[in-house]
């Protein structure tokens, strides 16, 4: 471990320094997990076997992708502010696998810069023993995202998922002992049967926490899933809206008094820490700067076009060994750049800037959105539309009637 921290040293002084700043971050999808929760929609495998295969696989591909960058920009090569890597579960990965992945993401896109960038790793509680918190101390990773999702154990067992409440609270404290002082959770709010008196529970543990930021997220029945298959089948009865709303309001009384800024529709972060500790990473996204995804079932973005690679790993793995990287993509014109802003700048606190739309769309966003401004759902600030309060639990409708078509 002490030899590969000292090569990233050595790779950060004696590489080459990208000055361009013109790509977002970098995106790595790690879908290995060791059991699959009920509602998760995301491209997943349990096939741990082919974790090395496939890291290898990803390593190519940042190399493949090297070479197409460069030619898009043959003066100065991209930096990467932010680095995210998402799954699946990327704390199923082996220490070697670990290693072997920023050693070529620090190769491959640029040394890691003097000033700290956002490096953000979703783990799992359960897998944040000592030994593997003393592993994430040897890499550049500053920012833990980790799925809490409740702290009822039988809600937590409803889920399928494969800790307990206490381990949330054990791997906070292993990873403040490393220096990890950017930790995030994600919560869930909604389940069949929660109560307020329940959700405000959740509140409060996690607030005990003390943690730099949240996420929360009501229950989604997606199609696909069991837990869809459970509701379609009368197994299970979903919550009240009613009851949901107030959970949600409830989120929110309860996070802005204890300090955090509610930033978008489902993100909070943490003012009582000297800097700001909204999502880098995912900020950029809903200001639609682009981005790299790698790996199976990850997406691009280049203001131009949009891409995603294929959603298998064996054939993501076979294509990207024979030197091609199996992807889809889409061409964007200005009305599919518009639906964007509003489905992304809508959804934070600040909104969309009117002042930098073309006239055509601004004037057609203020025109549907005539009666949403009336039912005060959404406000125009400084020239920047966003939504309300009372917008903010039925956004998905007033996005819809924003929508160009």
């Amino acid at each position: 471990m002490e030899n590969f921290y000292n090569l990233l040293v050595f790779l950060h002084h004696s590489s080459i320094i990208f000055a361009s700043k013109q790509m977002a971050g970098l995106y790595i999808h790690i879908p290995f997990c060791a059991s699959r929760c009920i509602y998760c929609g995301f491209y997943s495998t349990t096939l741990l076997g082919l974790q090395d295969r496939y890291i290898d696989a990803v390593c190519r591909e940042m190399e493949l992708r090297k070479q197409e960058f460069i030619t898009q920009h043959p003066t100065s090569y991209p930096e990467l502010p932010t680095i995210y890597l998402g799954g699946g579960t990327p704390s199923q990965l082996s220490a070697n696998n670990l290693q072997k992945l920023f050693y070529n993401i620090n190769k491959v896109y640029g040394p890691f810069p003097k000033d700290p960038i956002e490096i953000t790793m979703e783990c799992n509680p359960d897998d944040l023993s000592e030994e593997y918190v003393a592993v994430l101390s040897q890499l550049p990773v500053n920012r833990i995202s980790m799925g809490a999702q409740t702290f009822s154990d039988e809600r937590l067992h409803f889920l399928h998922r494969r800790h307990t409440a206490e381990q949330v609270r054990t791997a906070i404290k292993r990873l403040r002992a490393i220096g990890i002082q950017n930790i995030s959770i994600d919560l869930m709010f909604g389940f069949p049967n929660e109560t307020l008196d329940d959700w405000e529970y959740d509140l409060s543990e996690t607030l005990e926490l003390d943690i730099e930021h949240i996420s929360a997220y009501n229950l989604m029945y997606e199609e696909g899933t069991p837990l869809y298959k459970q509701f379609v089948n009368s197994k299970i009865t979903k919550i009240k809206e009613e009851t949901e709303r107030l959970m949600y309001e409830r989120l929110i009384d309860r996070l802005e008094a204890a300090g955090y800024e509610h930033y978008e529709i489902s993100n909070f972060a943490n003012t009582q820490r000297p800097t700001n500790l909204r999502s880098l990473h995912n900020s950029n996204y809903w200001n639609g700067t682009p981005y790299i995804g790698l790996g199976a079932a990850a997406h691009s973005y280049d203001k131009k076009s949009r891409s995603w690679n294929i959603c298998d790993i064996r054939q993501y793995i076979a294509a990207i060994e024979q030197g091609q990287r199996p992807f889809e993509y889409e061409l964007l014109n200005d009305d599919t750049r518009y639906n964007d802003l509003i489905t992304t700048a809508l959804r934070t606190r600040e909104g969309i800037n009117l002042t930098t739309m073309e006239k055509k769309y601004k004037d057609y966003l203020l025109e549907n959105a005539r009666l949403s401004l009336e039912q005060n759902l959404l406000r125009i600030d400084d020239n920047h539309i966003h939504l309300t309060r009372k917008g903010l639990f039925v956004s998905d409708d007033v996005m819809s009637d924003l929508i160009w078509v």
